[in-house]
């Protein structure tokens, strides 16, 4: 499905944190050292009701079916836009999508571990918070918090191995925005704050349920006077395959491009989510970006369909069956 380039790369590949790692995973970090540098490739997120609604709208409007289909794993109630009774149907969704060509990327606005789903996303997901003495226990093998913790991540690992053993491979984005304060796990600083709890899932996700179809990636928000620097929040290259920056407000700042490559130091990085899409302009500029993911109906709330059009026909950008 996935073809390297024949170039020599740009930039030097790694190997997958993960030393066992599947061949398909290996064969998709690979292909995303490749076209650093050189290509962009296109993506979308969709929320778990509407499935695969908005990348069928992003090919409506452009003629090209993004090369990335994005999903979430969900916290609500059944029915809802974010109901976790959708997740069997993710994962079909997921083999279809793989077997049209699509390279698959999965998140989950994870469940505060003090509590159980369904939840709301407001004072919950967002904006509800883990007092210190919580985070303490969340990060203690034993208490209450952190049993919690791993039921919850345990059930997201059903789905997951479903996928592995499907041998689908994913880039799996977790605990996004971090250095941001909105999130229950955002804006803890320092080796015993976020960075721990990354740590802590990708030894769960690794070592304990050998999910070797995940390439991790480490996916903060863009810079600005009120987020903590990317640095101090970020767990180290053992944990980390790719990083990302999500970008809502058209803010292609030159610091928050340039400050995430030095600190991925030759990793391949990437748009996690974007509200405004980036110009070909800004690509030219930015140009090692190796994809975009467009937020859901931000494509055509935030979006003129000429902007959209003209990104997906950008000289350096790569679409479904492009690759």
């Amino acid at each position: 499905m996935i073809t390297q380039d024949i170039l020599s790369p740009i930039v030097t590949p790694r190997e997958p944190v993960n030393p066992a790692a599947s061949a398909k995973a290996r064969q998709l970090l690979q292909y995303l050292y490749s076209i650093s540098g050189r290509r962009i490739l296109t993506g979308q997120h969709n929320t778990p009701r509407e499935m695969s609604q908005y990348s069928d709208e992003a090919e409506a409007i452009t003629g090209r079916y993004p090369a990335v289909w994005g999903q979430d794993f969900g916290f609500s109630e059944d029915g809802d836009m974010d109901g976790v009774n959708f997740r069997p149907a993710i994962v079909e969704e997921a083999r279809l999508q793989y077997a049209a060509g699509s390279i698959i990327t999965l998140m989950w606005h994870a469940v505060r571990p003090t509590e159980d789903e369904p939840v709301t996303f407001d004072g919950s997901i967002c904006r509800g918070k883990l007092d210190d003495a919580d985070w303490i226990d969340l990060l203690t093998p034993g208490t209450e918090t952190y049993q919690r913790w791993t039921r919850h991540v345990d059930a997201i690992t059903g789905f997951l191995t479903q996928l592995r053993d499907a041998d689908i491979p994913a880039l799996w984005r977790p605990y996004h925005e971090m250095n941001g304060a909105w999130f229950w796990w955002g804006a803890r600083g320092g080796p015993e704050g976020y960075a721990a709890l990354y740590r802590q899932l990708y030894n769960r996700l690794v070592n304990v349920h050998h999910l070797d179809n995940l390439i991790w990636v480490w996916n903060a928000n863009g810079l600005g006077a009120q987020n903590l620097p990317y640095a101090d929040c970020y767990p180290g290259h053992d944990y980390v395959d790719i990083l990302a920056t999500d970008i809502y407000r058209s803010e292609y700042t030159s610091e928050s491009y340039e400050t995430l490559l030095d600190l991925a130091e030759g990793r391949p990085v990437a748009l996690g989510e974007v509200g405004g899409l980036p110009t070909p302009e800004i690509l030219d500029a930015q140009p090692l970006w190796t994809w975009f993911m467009t937020w859901t109906n931000f494509l055509t709330r935030e979006n003129t369909p000429e902007a959209v059009r003209d990104l997906f026909h950008y000289d350096r950008a790569l679409s479904r069956g492009e690759y």
